[in-house]
């Protein structure tokens, strides 16, 4: 059986952390193996030698204040520093230093436990980075962030959280987010979150929530369980995501989709009645069929390029009446800036096309030396809106002796579409007609569009 003396001597020997004894001047006593493998010196080396050896320069007086509290019969507790290896290198150790004293109780010396601190502060930096870059992940997410026990207890949230809610940690602790809930939503979204946290299962729901401005916002809410090795939840990670603005995105699409839902049986309508009130036996039928199907799809550009908006008068007559480039006769359009309503403007551009073809084949743009003066202005006393189409140079002019579907599109329409007056005469200089409607033709920024 092994002496208390032979075991404390193997328990020194076996140890895995270097154990060094120096006097209080010092000089080493003791150096165990684990310190010749911690610090490359053997036992012979270092042995009656000063320890500063292992000290760089720039902590030299750090062994001064050691010695002083060991004189002092003070220990000192584990710390943190540097020491030379053999070959220069340095090392990052814990050490830790008590006095030893004798039988009548005097201070003789100190015994030294150093261990490489190395691998621990490498592990501490890495958590330490590691927390950083989840720092600036949480700080810097668009979303809104929380972290909650398994219970649901949220314990912590994002900045963007606080930025947008206006609250603080303590207002919010626990289930205090149920304070910028909506109040018709609240109930429901804790009910299915205890459901979920039951379950443990991901959680997925949509709710408005409450900002600092006083304001309600949507947010996709997300959460999920980070669980450990043992498959135990540890935490409930979950964030807000902002969907407002996509929302309203989706409720527009839903609104256009309905607009050209209407707008298509608006289309496939007047394409019905062109059909029913052209006269299938007429000479050109088909051709005249066409030209107006046509007048119909140019609207369709413009209203479609303008986002069926307002539609600026210049343009609608000009694109309506391109088809003429190579008539005999002359056009001549004026007037000042306006613009018309998507539906007046389909109105006008139907009639504008008719009285083109009507004239290139039996008025003033059928001959040379015919013109046409196409203009428009606010009205005498300057308030709604007129439209003339003025023909001479042409052939003689009468009165039709029938009414058909090409009168209808030029007088009867814009009549009942939107009330407005439509003079229609046949004097022998050629065709005169004139629109005269009120402001309600002319969209919001009529007066005063480009």
């Amino acid at each position: 059986m092994l002496e208390v003396r032979d075991f404390y001597e193997a328990l020194v020997d076996s140890s895995d952390d270097a154990i060094v004894a120096k006097d209080t001047d010092g000089i080493v006593i003791a150096w165990n193996p684990a310190a010749e493998r911690l610090f490359g010196w053997s036992a012979a080396e270092m042995v009656g030698n000063s320890i500063r050896r292992l000290l760089p320069e720039d902590r030299q007086d750090e062994e001064d204040r050691i010695l002083s509290r060991i004189r002092a019969g003070e220990r000192i507790g584990q710390f943190m520093t540097k020491r030379l290896h053999k070959d220069g290198t340095l090392l990052d150790v814990s050490v830790t230093v008590s006095p030893v004293r004798n039988a009548a109780g005097e201070v003789v010396g100190a015994s030294k436990i150093a261990r490489d601190a190395g691998p621990y502060l490498r592990n501490q930096a890495r958590l330490r980075e590691s927390e950083e870059r989840f720092r600036l992940l949480a700080e810097n997410m668009n979303q809104c962030a929380w972290i909650a026990r398994p219970d649901g207890h949220i314990f912590w949230y994002n900045q963007r959280w606080y930025d947008y809610t206006g609250t603080t940690l303590e207002e919010m602790d626990g289930w205090g987010w149920t304070k910028v809930h909506h109040p018709d939503h609240m109930q429901r979204i804790v009910d299915l979150w205890q459901v979920t946290l039951a379950e443990g299962s991901d959680w997925e729901q949509t709710f408005p929530l409450l900002g600092k401005d006083g304001t309600y916002r949507w947010f996709l809410t997300r959460a999920h369980p980070i669980r450990n090795e043992a498959g135990e939840i540890e935490f409930w990670f979950g964030t807000n995501t902002d969907i407002t603005e996509q929302r309203e995105q989706a409720e527009q699409i839903r609104l256009l989709l309905l607009e050209l839902n209407h707008r298509s049986k608006n289309m496939l309508s007047t394409i019905q009645a062109l059909a029913r009130r052209s006269d299938p036996n007429a000479e050109g039928f088909i051709s005249r069929f066409e030209d107006r199907v046509r007048s119909l799809a140019v609207n369709q550009d413009i209203l479609v390029r303008r986002q069926w908006r307002e539609v600026p008068i210049d343009e609608l007559v000009k694109l309506q009446l391109a088809f003429l480039k190579d008539t005999l006769g002359d056009l001549d359009i004026s007037g000042p800036d306006r613009s018309l309503t998507p539906r007046a403007a389909e109105v006008i551009g139907m009639a504008m096309h008719e009285l083109a073809t009507n004239s290139l084949k039996y008025g003033s743009l059928s001959v040379d030396g015919g013109k046409v003066d196409i203009g428009w202005d606010d009205g005498e006393d300057g308030k709604g809106f007129r439209l003339w189409w003025r023909e001479s140079g042409g052939p003689a002019a009468s009165e039709p002796t029938g009414s058909g579907f090409g009168t209808t599109l030029i007088r009867d329409v814009p009549r009942h579409t939107f009330g407005a007056e439509v003079e229609l005469s046949y004097p022998p200089e050629g065709l005169q007609w004139m629109l005269v409607a009120d402001d309600s033709v002319l969209a919001a920024t009529g007066r005063f569009a480009a």
